[in-house]
């Protein structure tokens, strides 16, 4: 017997003799193999080998993007989406509504009191009544300080078109220092310069014609459900 277990340890061959000798030599059972099909039907629990994964020799075509979506995108910009079909008509009916009294307060005291820098001023406070350029603050006291900058810049350096781009600058200057901005009123300042107004009767019809706007953009506001308020705030 001890010769028969040296010929067998000599061929590298033990018989297992002992239970711990049978584990040792119990084969190793095989690695199960990977499902087939594709990734998409297999388990989220079933294990999936990363050499698939990088010894794939499948290529992958990318679909370029289509050109017409894109095209509208950048056609499109970053402007805010337009509003609804009711707020659109709400606001053109009231800016329209008030540069008509305008008009006919004008035709009643025959004195022209829609101006250009009025039109802008009443667009502003029914298309985006939240800005600060559309509060009453801005709206009354940003055209008089322009009025004062205007008749002090045609009372000092005349009224050519080299004076009136001064006052619509030294217009915005005012307003932004005394924290009114209101772009029309720059506009004011050039119409003072180049048509010279008289101040008694041009002075008082802005102050009323200003206060009108306010107004109606404050009654209007509360003429149709869920539109805007306004003002934001007063002064």
């Amino acid at each position: 017997m001890d010769e028969y277990a040296d010929v067998l340890t000599l061929e590298g061959r033990r018989h297992p003799t002992s239970p711990a000798d049978r584990e040792e030599a119990a084969p190793t059972p095989a690695l199960p193999s990977p499902p087939s099909g594709p990734p998409a039907a297999q388990s989220r629990n079933s294990p999936v080998l990363s050499t698939d994964v990088l010894n794939t020799d499948e290529t992958v075509e990318v679909s370029p993007a289509p050109v017409r979506p894109r095209i509208r995108t950048r056609l499109a910009g970053r402007a805010p989406a337009p509003p609804s079909p009711g707020t659109a008509l709400h606001a053109v009916s009231a800016a329209t509504a008030v540069l008509l009294a305008l008009v006919a307060i004008g035709s009643l005291i025959h004195e022209p009191v829609l101006i250009p820098p009025l039109a802008a001023s009443a667009a502003i406070i029914h298309s985006v009544p939240g800005l600060p350029l559309a509060q009453p603050r801005s709206v009354i006291a940003g055209h008089l300080l322009c009025t004062a900058v205007g008749y002090a810049v045609a009372a000092s350096l005349g009224t050519t078109p080299w004076a009136a781009a001064l006052a619509a600058g030294i217009g915005l200057a005012v307003m932004t220092v005394a924290r009114t901005p209101h772009s029309p009123a720059c506009a004011t300042s050039v119409v003072i310069v180049l048509h010279t107004p008289q101040p008694a009767s041009f002075v008082p019809l802005l102050v009323g014609s200003t206060v009108l706007l306010v107004l109606a953009g404050w009654a209007l506001s509360y003429a149709r459900p869920g539109a805007a308020r306004y003002p934001a705030y007063w002064w």
